[in-house]
């Protein structure tokens, strides 16, 4: 059987095939990170209390439409809600 005559890239000194070369993750500070995780927590709960509890009582609009909409959601998550 022939071998593939495929050409190949010179490695980089220092590098072995299959091996990519390390990259350092930088640390971010949890005084940066911690105001992030406070507004994705909140949000996710708020978005969690429209999507599993709210039946319209806080609805802006008068209707069934965004309550069909938001009933549609919950089975579509797969959420139970009867």
């Amino acid at each position: 059987m022939s071998q593939s005559s495929a050409p190949t890239a010179p490695l980089s000194p220092g590098l072995s095939p299959g091996l990519s070369p390390a990259v350092e993750v930088p640390a971010i500070p949890l005084g940066r990170l911690a105001p992030w995780a406070l507004f994705s927590g909140l949000l996710c709960s708020l978005v969690l209390f429209f999507v599993s509890t709210d039946q319209g009582a806080v609805s802006l609009l008068s209707g069934t439409a965004l309550h069909e909409l938001v009933h549609d959601g919950r089975h579509l998550l797969g959420y139970p809600c009867h």
